[in-house]
């Protein structure tokens, strides 16, 4: 069954086949990198007035970041051997831009409901983040680099983690509720 969806999805995908495409969801890939990650950390800290808020945006990627270091590990599933259309290394389940990219950007949704007054704001960043998150996802199965069933987990294992660690936060009083 897990092949059917993963060669179900990734026939889909792969119909889209462009090399504008390729461009786009290159550059999409790149917004779930470490590398970029990291750089919107250093830009959140210098920016926001609460550094404190920068601070466990930081400590969130850090940890959603080693937990699919741990769970890639643990399950060592070999990437497809399909069309790469990006070289990766590295093992396949979860994929770390959707698993981290779904814990971070997340994290930044539930900050911007919690923080920002105005709610078309709010609703604007909320579904421009949710849209990003998807489509990193969409982007490495189109690159080739993931299954889809490894998208699909890496979603609901970064959903779980977000939940888990926001409300290790509001228990420890370390942001309001």
């Amino acid at each position: 069954m897990i092949n059917a969806i993963d060669e179900t999805i990734y026939n889909l995908i792969f119909k889209l086949l462009s090399t504008p495409t390729t461009f786009i969801m290159t550059f999409i890939s790149h917004l779930g990198s470490a590398t970029i990650l990291i750089l919107i950390c250093i830009i959140l800290y210098i920016l926001l007035k609460d550094k404190k808020m920068a601070l466990i945006i930081m400590l969130n990627l850090a940890i959603v970041y080693l937990l699919n270091v741990i769970i890639k590990m643990i399950i060592a599933r070999p990437r497809p051997d399909i069309l790469r259309l990006v070289y990766e290394t590295g093992y396949s389940f979860p994929s770390g831009h959707a698993m981290v990219g779904t814990g971070f950007y997340g994290f930044l949704i539930y900050i911007a409901n919690k923080k920002i007054k105005n709610k078309a704001l709010r609703r604007c960043i909320t579904i421009l983040l949710t849209l990003l998150i998807f489509l990193i996802g969409i982007s490495r199965i189109y690159l080739g680099v993931h299954y889809a069933t490894d998208i699909i987990g890496a979603f609901i294992i970064g959903i779980i983690y977000l939940v888990i660690f926001i409300n290790i936060l509001k228990k420890n009083s370390i942001i309001a509720n």
